[in-house]
Order: structure tokens, then C-alpha cells, then sequence
């Protein structure tokens, strides 16, 4: 577990502490009529969309610790194997081990300004863990906390997907940087594909001189730097009742 006592970047907790002030009622002196409350409803749920948008499972954890929002992917990724639950509205780690460093590194976030990076579950499904605090932004306000889940794989489906549309290759190229991209060797990717090294050489080839990188280190880096979109359906899908009401 890595403790980092610089404060936290502008990059990193911008986004997430305009979330959470939009999801607070407002307590600013001044008008608030139905215009104003209309508005920060709207920013709240294009601010919620956009989160839903990317491939990171991310969680807004309140001052009390409580999950005040959740996007599609740390929905998606939390499920009955991972070591992250939500229960309750709150967030707890599923294995005993871990329960007592995750409240200590919210605890240490929301109260002390402290971002922690944990290694959480067992040795069949390990998963990175970054808490980051959110501090609070005025007078009136309290400060939270980012949770951000690590990513499943270094190149998500969808993105290898959409870098090979860009770029003009076939299917079986596209099969093949896939494979790449999944730390597999061409060996590797003829075996599983039934065909010669010869032809996972050629592809390879196709592909470097299609998206101009000179090396499969290169092209794999490529691919990795991309931003991590979800798909159009999971991210503009209905939510269902319960994040509903969370959203809400």
C-alpha cells in the first residue's frame, strides 16, 4: 500500500469533485429556484454520462464514507468475484484481509488528504485499487474521496476494435493485434488461429505498415495509449432502478 502526500492533481480530482458538489443540494446563500436546481441536475447527469463513457470503474465516496456515485464500468467489473462490494450504499471490501486497509485508506483520504494505491483479493483475482481524495471546495463543503478500479487488461476489446477500424485492417489482422495486445507471441496466435507463423508474420507486417509502428512493442503502445471507451451499449444504456436512485 503506497502512501503519497502531495496533493492531489487537478487531472485526477476535477472531474469527480464537480461530480460531487453537483450531487449535493445546494447550500450557497442566493437564489435557488427551480431554474438553478434544474441546471444542477442537468450538469450532475451529463457529468455522470461522460463518466459512464469511459472503460475505468469509478466510485465518488462521500464524507461519511457513504458511495455517492458509481459509473457503468465499476458496475460492470464489481461483480460476485471481485474484492470490492457495494453493500448498503457502502463500499467494503468482500475478503476479511482486505477490510480493514480499505477503510483506512478512505478514512485517510477523506480525512487527511492521503491517496493510497492497494493490492486487493487473493491470488486468483488480484485487483489494483487507487484512492484519492477529494477535498472539500468551499466553506459549506466537505471533502470525499475518488475510487478508481484498476484496468481488467492493458487493451480493452472494444479500443483494439476501434484501432483497427481507423486504420484499414481486415479481420484476421485485427485478430492478430488482439492476440498481440493480450501478451500472446505470433506463435501463440497461429496455434489458436490454425494457421502458419508464416501467415501471422505477414499480418503483422500488414498491420505495422498500416498503422506506421515500427515494432510489435510499438504498435501493442499504441493501442494501450488510446482512451479507454466502454461500448455505445453499456454506456447509454437504461439504468436500472437501484442506480436510479443512487443517482438520483
Amino acid at each position: 500500500m503506497l502512501d503519497l502526500l502531495d496533493s492531489p492533481s487537478t487531472n485526477s480530482c476535477e472531474l469527480l469533485a464537480a461530480l460531487a458538489t453537483s450531487t449535493q443540494a445546494p447550500r450557497a446563500r442566493g437564489y435557488a429556484g427551480p431554474e438553478r436546481r434544474g441546471a444542477a441536475s442537468l450538469q450532475h447527469r451529463r457529468l455522470a454520462q461522460m463518466l459512464d463513457t469511459l472503460d475505468y470503474g469509478m466510485l465518488l465516496i462521500s464524507e461519511t464514507l457513504a458511495v455517492a456515485h458509481i459509473n457503468k464500468a465499476a458496475r460492470r467489473d464489481m461483480d460476485e468475484r471481485h474484492p470490492l462490494q457495494w453493500v448498503g450504499g457502502q463500499l467494503q471490501a468482500r475478503l476479511v484481509q482486505d477490510q480493514q486497509p480499505l477503510r483506512d485508506a478512505l478514512a485517510g483520504a477523506t480525512q487527511r488528504g492521503l491517496r493510497r494505491l492497494l493490492q486487493l483479493g487473493d491470488a486468483q483475482l488480484r485487483v489494483s485499487v487507487a484512492v484519492v481524495p477529494l477535498p472539500a471546495l468551499g466553506a459549506d463543503d466537505q471533502p470525499g474521496a475518488a475510487v478508481l478500479l484498476g484496468k481488467r487488461q492493458v487493451c480493452e476489446e472494444l479500443t483494439v476494435e476501434w484501432f483497427a477500424r481507423a486504420h484499414g485492417l481486415t479481420m484476421a489482422e485485427t485478430t492478430v493485434i488482439k492476440g498481440l495486445c493480450a501478451d500472446l507471441t505470433p506463435n501463440e496466435i497461429a496455434a489458436r488461429q490454425g494457421v502458419g507463423l508464416a501467415t501471422i508474420r505477414t499480418q503483422i507486417g500488414s498491420i505495422r505498415v498500416k498503422t506506421g509502428a515500427n515494432s510489435i512493442r510499438a504498435l501493442v503502445r499504441q493501442v494501450a495509449l488510446l482512451p479507454p471507451l466502454v461500448s455505445a451499449l453499456q454506456g447509454t444504456g437504461a439504468s436500472r432502478p437501484a442506480d436510479r436512485a443512487l443517482d438520483s
